[in-house]
């Protein structure tokens, strides 16, 4: 598991510590919760804080994707200047998900050379999206209060982690996938076991391209997916986007040799079973050629592709046309169809 990460089941439990210690000695505290996270848990949070004899504020942001702005960046450094944060003595807290952790990350970042922040996940985006510099804290309770569709959205998070680095995450994913998305990842043992998979060592990159390729492929599913996202708001949540990204690609990799019929066909069905959507009608040529212009724009004028090898390691390629990524998507679209109407679809040939 990678440094400064901690499961810590009942971590509002008063006579628990772990909360009240990370990231320093006990004492004053500045809390960034997410809306709906304080909603839910604010009173155990509070009484915990109480309890332990922190002494502390709270900053209430919304956590939606649409409020990451430098206002809101702001905001967090406005508070933590009001406040009288020790860099030293003081960790802010975060809690809520990927959204408000990137928000607090870069307000700390900027405030008093990088004041340092504990980060207490109630996602499963921000569980994936854990910095190693940073402490967090994982209690998987949290995930209970999640609606269905953002499990699922989450769980397309932890796909992109199985289908580029980790063949036995994948594969306990196709096992008891459905059984996380039905209980919220509260199903005895496998929760835990999942979310080790992703967080922990496990889940390294294997590519041989050094380790400037490692980084780019941790971008997996950030291809198309960003545009997409956008274009679509907010009909599709960004864990679903990334899944239509993920599928793409997929069809990509087999068309290219990369992935064989039956790998291909486990990737997109179990997509299916974890209720993701592979398709979506953005993914045309036109939102394609955007999508690709956006992604040479932020690598470095190349396009450096990230595509499934297996299922387990990935690859880059540096040579995907618009041509080749219009026939991918229709070839996904009639699978997509196919599927949805109750037939057995299939990717050979």
């Amino acid at each position: 598991m990678r440094p400064g990460l901690r499961f810590v089941p009942g971590l509002l439990d008063p006579g628990n510590p772990a909360l009240a210690l990370a990231g320093g000695p006990p004492g004053r505290r500045l809390v960034v919760v997410d809306a709906r996270v304080h909603e839910l848990h604010g009173r155990r949070l509070h009484h915990y804080l109480d309890a332990r004899g922190v002494d502390h504020e709270t900053l209430v942001l919304p956590g939606r994707e649409q409020v990451k702005t430098m206002d809101a960046v702001f905001q967090v450094a406005d508070r933590m200047d009001s406040f009288g944060i020790s860099r030293r003595g003081a960790p802010v807290l975060a809690v809520g998900g990927g959204v408000l952790a990137e928000v607090v990350g870069l307000a700390c970042t900027l405030y008093r050379r990088s004041t340092p922040f504990v980060c207490v996940p109630t996602t499963l985006h921000g569980l994936v999206a854990h910095r190693p510099e940073v402490e967090t804290l994982v209690d998987p309770a949290f995930l209970v209060t999640l609606g269905r569709r953002q499990v699922a959205s989450g769980l397309a998070e932890v796909l992109k982690v199985a289908l580029i680095a980790d063949a036995d995450l994948f594969g306990l994913l196709e096992r008891r996938g459905r059984d996380l998305l039905d209980t919220r990842f509260q199903a005895a043992g496998i929760g835990a076991a999942v979310l080790a998979g992703v967080v922990g060592g496990r889940g390294e990159a294997r590519t041989g391209t050094g380790a400037d390729g490692r980084e780019r492929l941790r971008h997996y599913g950030h291809t198309f997916s960003p545009t997409v996202e956008t274009r679509a708001l907010p009909e599709l949540l960004h864990g679903e986007a990334v899944c239509v990204d993920m599928a793409l690609s997929t069809v990509v990799a087999r068309r290219r040799g990369l992935v064989d019929a039956e790998q291909a066909e486990r990737i997109l069905r179990l997509m299916r079973r974890l209720e993701l959507p592979v398709w979506h009608p953005l993914l045309e040529s036109i939102a394609l050629g955007e999508a690709l212009a956006d992604t040479v724009r932020r690598r470095d004028g190349r396009r450096w592709l990230p595509l499934p090898s297996g299922i387990g390691a990935g690859v880059l390629v540096d040579d995907l046309g618009g041509r080749e990524l219009v026939g991918a998507a229709g070839w996904l679209r009639a699978w997509s169809a196919v599927a949805a109407a109750g037939c057995a679809p299939t990717l050979d040939g």
